[in-house]
């Protein structure tokens, strides 16, 4: 009887997970569902190059479900740092704490409970459900859609999400019983080493040969994916008030992004401005007066983030008259470092106090 496409697929994938696939990463086999979540919600917008080091201080600061949940907000930020997108964070700590309340501390067993918890989406919970409990359910990443869309030529556009069900739907009809962990790596693991966004290794691909994409010469087309819009651009201006030695620094709130993060004193403008035309300015007169010492004018400074590109200047003032300042507080450089800043503004304070200690 002849062989589906389908199972041509999965069995030669199984096939080469078996005996060429040699991607290594420490949570590669990992079974404990607590240390796969962290993984996984490290690696949500994150190189794994980059969230290797979070992963492994992660799980040697908080070993357990408990250690996290008891933990508190600031430190857990702290030790976030640099990764970005900090609702991941928020999130990861809400869901721990009701695990330790609902759960009393054990992660959930099924693929629905899993998915209830904040911020995991069906990805964290197909990968959980499936490498902790080997749970028949299919993850589809990046990865995992950009092999199938080569392998069966399919052109449903994969930033929408019916071309995300689609996907998913297949990956799902493709699971071998009683093997969905197995299957679930090996096709991420394909993805990232051979089937690769650019410069896919098709020579030496055992799949080729059945590829459509390949047998067709589309696979450069393959994923279709609608291009993002352009970044909104924004223009920040950070004033670093000094006063006796300490700088005033509060916490971001609201809606806006870098939630629950520090910053020093903000001035945004529509466009780019230069330092001394900020220090002009009505908003800026009006809480620094005139009485002030400029001790710094930083280099420009930018960060690309998913859907904005941040720019601006950091201005290091000395004032004699500590100016009113609400929500702020007056930290030493000592207390600063222990605080969590944006990935923008740690870009800054580690030019800076380098370049201190070099003149130091």
């Amino acid at each position: 009887m002849e062989m589906t496409p389908g199972r041509i697929f999965t069995e030669k994938l199984l096939r080469w997970h078996r005996e060429e696939n040699r991607r290594q990463m420490p949570w590669k086999g990992e079974k404990d569902p607590y240390r796969i979540w962290i993984s996984e919600v490290i690696l949500q917008q994150t190189r794994v190059e980059q969230g290797l080091a979070y992963y492994q201080r992660f799980v040697e600061a908080y070993p357990g479900i408990l250690q996290l949940a008891k933990a508190p907000d600031a430190e857990v930020f702290k030790k976030w740092e640099g990764l970005g997108y900090y609702s991941r964070c928020r999130n990861m700590l809400a869901a721990a704490r009701l695990i330790a309340e609902t759960y009393k501390g054990v992660f959930p067993k099924t693929y629905h409970e899993i998915l209830a918890l904040k911020g995991i989406g069906p990805y964290t919970a197909a990968a959980i459900s499936s490498f902790a409990y080997n749970l028949p359910y299919a993850v589809t990443d990046g990865n995992v859609m950009r092999v199938l869309s080569r392998f069966f030529a399919i052109h449903a556009d994969v930033s929408t999400g019916a071309g995300k069900k689609k996907l998913a739907g297949l990956a799902q009809s493709l699971l071998p019983p009683k093997k969905s962990a197995l299957f679930n790596q090996a096709i991420m693991d394909f993805g990232a080493t051979v089937c690769k966004p650019m410069a896919p290794a098709c020579g030496i691909c055992p799949l080729a040969s059945d590829c459509l994409a390949f047998r067709r010469q589309e696979v450069s087309k393959l994923p279709v994916k609608t291009p993002k819009p352009p970044r909104k651009k924004r223009f920040f201006y950070y004033l670093l008030i000094e006063h006796k030695g300490k700088i005033a620094v509060k916490q971001r709130e609201g809606n806006d992004i870098w939630r629950h993060l520090h910053e020093f004193f903000l001035f945004e403008t529509p466009k780019a401005q230069t330092a001394g035309s900020c220090l002009k300015s009505a908003p800026m007169s009006s809480v620094i007066g005139k009485d002030f010492t400029v001790v710094f004018a930083s280099k420009p400074y930018r960060q690309l983030l998913t859907h904005q590109e941040i720019s601006g200047f950091f201005l290091h003032i000395r004032v004699k008259k500590r100016p009113e300042l609400q929500g702020f507080e007056w930290l030493s450089p000592e207390q600063i470092s222990k605080k969590a800043f944006p990935r923008f503004i740690n870009f800054f304070l580690d030019d800076y106090f380098r370049k201190k200690a070099d003149q130091a």
